[in-house]
């Protein structure tokens, strides 16, 4: 049975004063987690596993999106948003993590008009900056003033990097709303739409395997 997607009905966790999702200011929220307590936010590199049908491992105490659970999410998520009412007239990224979604929702929402803000974090496994950076290139934000933007990242892990990259989004006159795939206890940020709550580590398809080059080394050393 798929995960159902609904418009968040919780109040957004966040610290005292950050402006929230429709750019308001709000009083404030305890945060739920510390940041960087062992959730990962990508996919773990690992040798080649099966294809699983389901799309959590409890066994491996691990939350495993197969490409098909991807695009049930994927799907969902744009009915929810849709259902809601949003209507958005753009679908802006947090790369990388988000591209792959924001591209599927976009999708299914009908939309062409799609950007993404390369917003850096997760340095690796575990490991992360003092605060989120933004990297070059840099989105065009002039665009996005005065128009219904959804935002869309992998996971909620922190939520230090869906915070900034909505603050961001508002300060330019951008009517924001945010949605990912999975949201963790651990966020300091509720978004908008979320496909699934889980606090265990999650394998992407796009990213648990690594790079190719991580992956060849690995089939490498276990054929040696």
């Amino acid at each position: 049975m798929r995960p159902a997607v609904t418009p968040s009905a919780e109040p957004r966790r966040r610290s005292v004063g950050d402006v929230d999702t429709r750019g308001r200011i709000t009083p404030g929220f305890p945060l739920l987690g510390a940041v960087g307590t062992g959730c990962g936010r990508r996919g773990r590199p690992a040798a080649a596993r099966p294809n699983l049908e389901g799309v959590t491992d409890a066994s491996a105490e691990r939350e495993r999106l197969t490409w098909d659970g991807f695009g049930e999410a994927s799907r969902d998520i744009a009915r929810a948003v849709i259902a809601d009412g949003f209507n958005p007239k753009v679908v802006v990224a947090i790369a990388r993590g988000g591209l792959l979604p924001a591209g599927a929702i976009a999708y299914g929402l009908g939309i062409k008009n799609c950007g993404a803000i390369n917003v850096e974090f997760y340095t690796g496994i575990g490991t992360v900056l003092d605060a989120p950076a933004v990297l070059p290139p840099e989105l065009d934000m002039s665009y996005l003033d005065g128009r219904r933007v959804l935002l869309v990242d992998d996971v909620a892990d922190s939520g230090r990097t869906l915070d900034l990259a909505v603050k961001l989004l508002v300060e330019q006159g951008a009517d924001v709303r945010s949605a990912v795939i999975f949201t963790k206890p651990t966020t300091i940020v509720q978004p908008d739409y979320s496909w699934k709550a889980t606090s265990l580590w999650i394998d992407f398809p796009w990213s648990w395997q690594g790079s190719v080059e991580q992956e060849d080394a690995g089939a490498a050393e276990r054929s040696a």
